[in-house]
């Protein structure tokens, strides 16, 4: 719950991203520990600590920006 980490419906498990808020500037950098299907128009679903981060608790929406850092991919052979 308190971990940098979000849900992305494409993006590969391990994947860095810096997410800002494009309301107050702040940004955070999450993992992509999760996939699934958001809701119409959202991007990303954050954990809780990290929307804290953003401050946009209260609103628990906010226009944000990706930036890909490093992509996660499969590590099963290791």
């Amino acid at each position: 719950m308190n971990a940098m980490t979000a849900c992305h419906p494409t993006l590969p498990f391990g994947s860095l991203v810096r997410v800002v808020n494009l309301t107050n500037r702040q940004s955070v950098v999450v993992r992509i520990t999760d996939r699934g299907e958001l809701f119409d128009g959202r991007v990303l679903d954050l954990s809780y600590g990290a929307a804290k981060k953003l401050a946009m608790l209260k609103s628990g929406l906010a226009p944000v920006q990706l930036h890909v850092l490093s992509l996660g991919g499969d590590r099963s052979d290791k």
